[in-house]
């Protein structure tokens, strides 16, 4: 089990549209980004609909214009999910935003260090009891108008020792930003510190954890596509998840935002810090031992179950008869496959030994016809009533004899039976 740092709790939302916290005893919430523009209000409220389905607690949109806190007025009574308003530049996009109704404010200090306009906006937040986070970003601490002191802090930053001198810049930068709310008496905050390293993730959080008692928003800034940023977004989040740090999070592709909240969520129920929503798939990997289109037929259940499973069933896909038993048996709904075939158990009884053909509407049935028992009360999950024994290769699933018996020359083998 995960112990979670402590820290302090803020709360967003309002009656209308949930409530939620971040920190605290809070479960770490999963949020994401709007990809296309807040003044086109149509398609903001319906991408919006669209990553509140696919589960996420928050959605963040981009304010960067006036026409687009002037939108929010619109959007934010069309939707059901709290909103946050990213502000980098103008504070007063942050004020147009929270006069609109907004949830919570993002503010860089790398962007808006103007302390009297910083006082404005905790101001208004603390008006209507808002939270702010305090997003530190690689790209954006560094000096930019300074040219002498650009030249310097990347002096730094490109010496040997580039983590230790990033760290110390994003620690001042807080410290200095964090100086303003104090005084102000507002501490309903919550910090990130994000990079497109991966490494320097982990240490950031690590010594900020280690200063501060605000709840941590996890990110990797820049992650790339889903198919490389997966993995750099997911070994530093799932490491300091797994050692208690970090409140609520989004993982960044440059694809759509559905995927950030697929994979947050899933990072969450395999670290066991949420309860899983919908049915749990399993699968082998592909190897030379199988004998049916595993591929297809894992991605047809994956789609179907998304689709119509709500309870977390955990079901297993395997193609051989090697590991299959194994995870059939810990599974609720499992099926083994052979020579274009499989086998198929719920919570470790065999009920149906069909064709390849037959596998996917037959496993589907019985998933729906299990989740029907778990609502009845007639079945708990993950309780298994039988013990399986692994087939015999030459039996019901096997090849048969008449391959097993040939050498490699292609002549037959005697029989021992």
């Amino acid at each position: 089990m995960i112990h979670r740092r402590p820290t302090r709790k803020v709360t967003l939302g309002d009656a209308a549209h949930g409530f939620v916290s971040i920190g605290g005893d809070a479960p770490v919430s999963v949020q994401t980004m709007t990809a296309g523009y807040t003044h086109e209000i149509d398609k903001c409220i319906a991408e919006i609909h669209k990553l509140a389905a696919a589960g996420a607690d928050i959605v963040r949109v981009a304010v960067p214009e006036k026409k687009d806190t002037a939108a929010l007025k619109e959007i934010i009574p069309a939707v059901k999910v709290p909103i946050v308003a990213d502000v980098h530049f103008h504070f007063q996009r942050a004020l147009e935003a929270i006069e609109a109704g907004v949830h919570k404010i993002r503010l860089n200090p790398g962007n808006i260090n103007d302390r009297a306009q910083v006082k404005d906006v905790i101001q208004a937040c603390k008006a209507r009891k808002l939270p702010i986070r305090i997003g530190v970003n690689e790209g954006s601490i560094v000096e930019r108008k300074d040219k002498q002191k650009r030249l310097k802090e990347l002096g730094g930053v490109f010496s040997d020792d580039k983590h230790g001198h990033f760290l110390a810049i994003m620690i001042t930068k807080l410290e200095e930003y964090l100086e303003i709310f104090h005084e102000e008496d507002f501490h309903d905050i919550v910090i990130s510190a994000k990079s497109i390293d991966p490494l320097l993730v982990i240490s950031a959080y690590q010594e900020i954890s280690k200063r501060f008692d605000y709840p941590l928003h996890l990110g990797v800034t820049h992650a790339g596509p889903k198919e490389t940023g997966t993995i750099r977004s997911v070994v530093p989040l799932g490491h300091l998840l797994a050692s208690g740090i970090g409140d609520t999070v989004r993982i960044s592709y440059a694809n759509d935002s559905v995927y950030e909240v697929q994979d947050g969520l899933e990072l969450m129920y395999i670290l066991g810090l949420r309860d899983r929503i919908g049915a749990e798939l399993i699968a082998c990997p592909t190897c030379g031992r199988i004998q049916v289109d595993l591929y297809t037929l894992t991605q047809d259940v994956r789609k179907k179950l998304a689709a119509e499973i709500k309870l977390p069933i955990k079901v297993a896909v395997m193609g051989c008869i090697v590991n299959g038993p194994g995870e059939a048996e810990g599974a609720d709904v499992a099926i083994f496959a052979g020579d274009r075939r499989g086998i198929i158990y719920v919570q470790g009884e065999k009920v149906a030994n069909v064709p390849e053909e037959e596998i996917l509407d037959r496993l589907l049935k019985e998933c729906r016809d299990f989740e029907d028992k778990i609502r009845r009360g007639e079945a708990k999950l993950g309780e298994k009533k039988v013990a399986i024994l692994p087939p015999d290769p030459i039996g019901e699933l096997g090849s048969g004899w008449e391959k097993i018996e040939k050498d490699k020359r292609g002549t037959r083998l005697p029989v021992v039976k």
